[in-house]
C-alpha cells in the first residue's frame, strides 16, 4: 500500500514502494535475470558448464589407454552429470553439451581400459584400493543414466562393462572402498555409506538387462540391499536422505514406517526461511584418513557463521528427494524450499565472469577468506554440487 503525502511524501511513497518490491520479491533482488519461472535457467547452465571446463583444465589428469582422461570428482562432474542432461530439455535443447559429451567420453574410456589405467589416486595400497571402488560406482552411475537418458532399452556396452567391474569391486560387505580424506560429506571413511548408495542409484536408473540377467548381478544387489538396510539406522541425516532417494529407483529398500519417520526429521530439520543446512544434516565425524579414527573436530577452520544457514547443497538435495519421492510441489515443505532457492541464486565469480548460480561452503576449511585453501576454483566446489541440486529440485517442482 502506497501512501501520497505531498512532494515529500512522493518520495517517501517511492522508497517504500520499491523496498515492498525487493521484499515480495526477493528472487528478483538475488538474480535480476529470472525467468517466468522464477530462476535463471540459462545462468545455471552456463555456471554448471564453464565449472566443467575449469575442471577439465585443473583437474587430476590420468593415463587412460594411450591418453589421458580427467578424474571424475564427486563435488562437481558427478552433480553436472545428473542435472545438466534435465536442465538442457528443459531449455529445448537436444543436442548435448560439449562438456557432457567430453566427459561420457573419457568415462568410456576409463571402463575400456580398467585393467591397464592409471587410477584415481596410487600412492599406496589402500588409496589404490579406495580409488578402484570408488571409481567403479562413479562410472557406472554416470553410464546408467546417459542410458536412461537416451531411453535405451538394452544397456550400452560400456555400461555393462562397467556394471561387471562394480561386482568385481564390491565388498563382501555390500558396499565398495571409498576414498577416505577425512573430508564430509564425499570423502571420509563415513562416505563409503554414500557411496553405497550412489550405486543404489546406478542400479535404478539402468535399463533392465543390466542388472536382472546374471547371477553376479543378483548377489551384488542382495549384498547391497542388506548393507544399506542393515546400517542405515546409524547413519547421519544426510546418507539416510540419499537412500530416500535412492528407494525412489530401487523399490523397496525402505519400509513405508522409516519411510515417513525420515521425512518428518527432514521436515523437522527445515530452517524458518524454508531451506535445509549440510551442517545440520550430520553428525560429521571426520575421519583421520587411513588410520580408522576420528577427529572431534575438521581438520581445517570452516566459516562457522556461513555453515549455521541455510545453504544451496543441502536445500536443493532435499527438495529434489522429497519430490522424487513423491511429495507434491504444493507440500509446505517444498513450497518453502523452492522460495529459498528462487531467492538465492546469485552472482558468482568462475574466472572474469560472473554467473548466477547457487553457494554452498565446505565443512572441512574455511575456503571463503583467501590463504592456501581459499583459492577460488577449490572455493566453488560444493557449490558446483550446490547449483545442480538446486537445478533438480527446481525441475522437479514445476
Amino acid at each position: 500500500m502506497i501512501v501520497m503525502l505531498g512532494t515529500r511524501g512522493s518520495t517517501i511513497a517511492i522508497v517504500i514502494a520499491v523496498l515492498a518490491g525487493l521484499t515480495a520479491d526477493g528472487a528478483a533482488a538475488q538474480n535480476p535475470a529470472a525467468g517466468p519461472a522464477g530462476w535463471n535457467r540459462d545462468g545455471a547452465a552456463t555456471y554448471l558448464d564453464e565449472r566443467m571446463d575449469v575442471w577439465s583444465a585443473r583437474g587430476k589428469k590420468l593415463r587412460t589407454g594411450q591418453g589421458e582422461a580427467i578424474c571424475v570428482s564427486c563435488h562437481t562432474v558427478v552433480p553436472y552429470a545428473l542435472a545438466r542432461p534435465g536442465l538442457r530439455r528443459a531449455m529445448h535443447v537436444r543436442t548435448p553439451t560439449h562438456q557432457e559429451v567430453r566427459m561420457l567420453e573419457d568415462v568410456v574410456r576409463r571402463v575400456e581400459t580398467y585393467d591397464t589405467h592409471q587410477p584415481y589416486y596410487d600412492s599406496n595400497d589402500r588409496k589404490t584400493v579406495q580409488s578402484r571402488g570408488t571409481e567403479a560406482v562413479l562410472n557406472t552411475l554416470i553410464l546408467a543414466r546417459a542410458d536412461a537418458e537416451r531411453e535405451r532399452r538394452e544397456p550400452a556396452e560400456s555400461t555393462r562393462r562397467a556394471f561387471h567391474r562394480l561386482w568385481e569391486t564390491q565388498r563382501p560387505d555390500g558396499a565398495w572402498d571409498w576414498l577416505d580424506f577425512g573430508l564430509e560429506p564425499l570423502e571420509s571413511a563415513d562416505a563409503a555409506y554414500y557411496g553405497a548408495t550412489l550405486a543404489a542409484l546406478a542400479i535404478g536408473a539402468a535399463p533392465g538387462s543390466a542388472t536382472s540377467q546374471s547371477a553376479e548381478a543378483a548377489a551384488g544387489m542382495n549384498r547391497l540391499r542388506g548393507y544399506l538396510t542393515e546400517r542405515y539406522a546409524t547413519q547421519n541425516l544426510f546418507n539416510r536422505v540419499s537412500v530416500l532417494l535412492s528407494a525412489t529407483r530401487w523399490k523397496n529398500l525402505l519400509t513405508r514406517a522409516q519411510r515417513e519417520a525420515l521425512i518428518a526429521e527432514v521436515r523437522r530439520a527445515q530452517k524458518d526461511d524454508g531451506g535445509w543446512s549440510l551442517q545440520a544434516m550430520g553428525g560429521w565425524r571426520w575421519s583421520t584418513a587411513g588410520l580408522r579414527a576420528w577427529r572431534a573436530s575438521p581438520p581445517g577452520t570452516p566459516d562457522a557463521a556461513l555453515l549455521a544457514k541455510s545453504d544451496g547443497y543441502a536445500t536443493g538435495f532435499v527438495v529434489y528427494t522429497l519430490r522424487s519421492a513423491g511429495l507434491p510441489s504444493d507440500d509446505p515443505a517444498i513450497l518453502g524450499g523452492v522460495r529459498w532457492l528462487k531467492a538465492h541464486q546469485q552472482g558468482v565469480q568462475v574466472g572474469e565472469r560472473t554467473y548466477p548460480a547457487w553457494r554452498s561452503y565446505s565443512l572441512n576449511h574455511d575456503r571463503e577468506h583467501g590463504g592456501d585453501r581459499g583459492e577460488p576454483w577449490r572455493r566453488l566446489f560444493m557449490s558446483d554440487a550446490a547449483t545442480a541440486y538446486a537445478v533438480l529440485a527446481l525441475l522437479a517442482s514445476e
